[in-house]
Order: structure tokens, then sequence, then C-alpha cells
């Protein structure tokens, strides 16, 4: 067989191999977001540009988490968050706008002190969703509940269903003992 013959046999077969390894290549990485981000991923395809952009966007959200210092609780510090979580359920019966408050800064409370920086909400959201993608839904509607309670504008049964929603993002990170990313790994 000529060299030109089997050039014409082997680069074919090279470039079809390469496509094959990038496409294996972006479908595991793709994989690999949609399980790590959950319900996160899809809402972030839906808000990008394109798939490209929103995972670049979910990539940069993994970097970032990455460089922060998300650190667990000693056990004395998660009995007291227990504590103050069963006294805003408690004052509920009476307040229940005051206790939807009193939940969000919980939470909030306890994000900061395991190393989430909490100045702004939506980069809350996006700090949380690496490790937390599945209870982001609960915890965006709980939020939305809190901003109508202080207009005075949600019902008892919105209220009841962000203590709800506050509690499932609350027991995640008080549960999860804070190894990072990578010491799980």
């Amino acid at each position: 067989m000529s060299t030109g013959t089997l050039l014409a046999i082997v680069i074919p077969v090279a470039v079809v191999l390469i496509l094959i390894g990038v496409a294996v290549a972006l479908f595991m990485r793709r994989r690999r977001l949609r399980e790590q981000f959950g319900p996160e991923y899809d809402r972030t395809m839906e808000d990008a540009d394109s798939r490209t952009a929103g995972e670049r966007d979910l990539k940069a959200r993994e970097k970032r988490h990455d460089a922060l210092d998300i650190k667990p609780l000693e056990e004395g510090r998660r009995e007291r968050y227990r504590h103050d979580w069963d006294d805003v359920q408690q004052e509920f019966v009476d307040r229940p706008e005051t206790a939807v408050h009193d939940a969000d800064r919980l939470v909030t409370s306890l994000m900061h002190e395991r190393g989430y920086p909490t100045e702004d909400f939506e980069q809350r959201l996006k700090d949380l969703s690496v490790e937390h993608g599945s209870t982001l839904k609960h915890y965006r509607e709980a939020h939305e509940i809190d901003t109508l309670s202080t207009q005075h504008r949600a019902s008892t049964e919105q209220l009841r269903g962000a203590m709800t929603n506050y509690r499932t993002l609350f027991d995640e990170l008080l549960s999860n003992g804070g190894q990072s990313r990578h010491a799980r790994a």
C-alpha cells in the first residue's frame, strides 16, 4: 500500500476518533454538571444564551465555590442552631410573618458561619448551587414569600410553606459535615 493511500485512510480515521473523543468528553462534562447541580442545571440552561454559556456559568460557580472557605460547624454550634430553629418554629404560632423573617435571618446566619458570603441574594444562590442545587427551588420560594410578607401580602398557608422551604435548606446546611467538595472527592 502506498503512503498516500495509507494517509488517506489514517487521517480520516484519526479525525473521526478525535471527534468521538470530543463528543464523549462534552457528554461526560454535561452529565457531571447535570448530576451535581440537579434542577439548577436546567434552570441555568433556560436563562443562558446557549448551552455553552450556561455550562461556562456553572463552571465559574464551581471555581468561585472552591475558593470559599466552607467549613463544618462544631457540634455545640449545630445544637445552638437547632435550638434557635425550634424557637423560630414556636414563634410561627403567634407571629407567622415575624417567624418567616427570623427563619430567613437564621438560614443566612448559618450560611455565613459555614463560610458562604451572604451580602447578595443572587450570589448566595449561585454559591449554594454548587453543593445544594436540589434545595435552591425551596430557598427561592421561601425568599419570595418572605418578601411578600414584608408587604403583608402573604397568606398563612404561604408563610407555612416558606417555613417548610427554609427548613429544607437549613437542615441540609446543618447536617452537611462542611467538608469541601475536594475533601469528599
